[in-house]
């Protein structure tokens, strides 16, 4: 068995944070990282993404080619940090949802696991498509207030009521155990 990494990311410019720690084998690839994130976060891996790592950059290989960046499928997470370190992670291009992701500690082979698990988190995880941080921020008002003029367009696009504060971190463990 393996070491484990144990990270936190938060989902930046959001006040107060949204955020997930969480644990995973230490031989992942950028590319099980992300596929990590979008689980541990609660996206729904429908748009593009990339990671910074000082200056350098990984992304899916379509993407790279494109930008000149790393195969995210080609590189381990392990060879480009180290703990204290952060990694910076962009999902949606259009929207711009930034995360910074630390590695938190490298855990001993005896306290390890061969699979990821969601340790702890707070609050949801802002919906798809709402236009980033500040589109969030309009939703969230909207959705509050029965009086705002987009309160009910806004009400009709997501389909219910948007709670905020709602993290379930059984519900998340249960699918990174699918």
């Amino acid at each position: 068995m393996n070491r484990n990494f144990r990270f936190k990311v938060t989902l930046d410019g959001i006040e107060p944070p949204i955020w997930r720690a969480f644990q995973t084998p230490d031989d992942l690839t950028f590319a099980e990282l992300h596929s990590t994130l979008q689980i541990v976060m609660g996206w729904e891996n429908a748009h593009l993404h990339q990671f910074s790592v000082g200056q350098l950059h990984f992304s899916d290989p379509i993407t790279a080619v494109e930008f000149n960046d790393k195969d995210e499928y080609r590189h381990r997470v392990a060879d480009f940090v180290k703990p204290g370190d952060s990694i910076r992670y962009l999902y949606d291009f259009g929207d711009g949802w930034e995360h910074t992701v630390t590695l938190t500690a490298v855990m001993p082979e005896a306290e390890s696991l061969p699979y990821s698990i969601c340790l702890a988190g707070a609050r949801a995880c802002p919906p798809e498509d709402c236009g980033g941080v500040w589109g969030y921020a309009d939703l969230l008002h909207a959705l509050q207030h029965p009086d705002d003029p987009e309160h009910e367009e806004l009400l009709e696009w997501y389909g219910g009521d948007l709670d905020p504060e709602a993290f379930d971190l059984d519900e998340v463990n249960a699918i990174l155990r699918q």
